[in-house]
């Protein structure tokens, strides 16, 4: 049976019906034999995003953004968190293979919990509401540089360091 077949007799849906058509619609059996997995991935990255978020939190906290000025809290912690994503990504594809869920808890859940495009969105309506628009736009340009840069920056930082400590060992070797 491939994926795309349905099973006679299965579970359905839990309202009972199919919302293009008429009838019930049944669950297919990989999906039932795969709902464990979903699960616990979807517990993964919500256990990050909320680690994420408190982190996000606190630095409100420690640097609080007063109203009408340039928001450099979450301008800070959304360049962070990309050039951490960088860091990540180059450690996890280029230099060791992690368990598989390591990449969605950290990457999706901690690190996407902790930058954020809502505040971003909300900053710079703030900023246009206050009378800032230049302001905004300068935040809303700045932060998508930042962000790039950041990212780009640290994913090659990574690369380089982790080349050269691989010659560094050889030579040892």
């Amino acid at each position: 049976m491939d994926d795309t077949e349905q099973t006679v007799g299965a579970p359905t849906d839990p309202d009972g019906t199919d919302p293009d058509g008429d009838g019930p619609v049944p669950v297919r059996r990989r999906q039932l034999r795969h709902a464990p997995v979903a699960v616990l991935l979807l517990a993964v990255i919500s256990a990050g995003g909320a680690v994420g978020a408190c982190a996000r939190y606190g630095a409100s906290l420690v640097w609080p953004t007063m109203p009408g000025t340039f928001p450099w809290t979450t301008w800070a912690v959304n360049t962070a968190g990309c050039a951490a994503i960088g860091v990540l990504m180059v450690l996890i594809t280029d230099v060791r293979t992690v368990h598989p869920l390591v990449r969605p808890f950290l990457g999706t859940g901690v690190l996407g919990g902790f930058t954020t495009f809502s505040t971003y969105a909300l900053d710079a309506q703030r900023l246009v509401d206050g009378g800032r628009t230049g302001l905004a736009l300068a935040y809303l340009v700045l932060s998508v540089l930042a962000a790039l840069g950041a990212v780009w920056a640290a994913a090659a930082a990574m690369r380089w360091f982790v080349a050269r400590t691989r010659r560094v060992a050889g030579r040892r070797a």
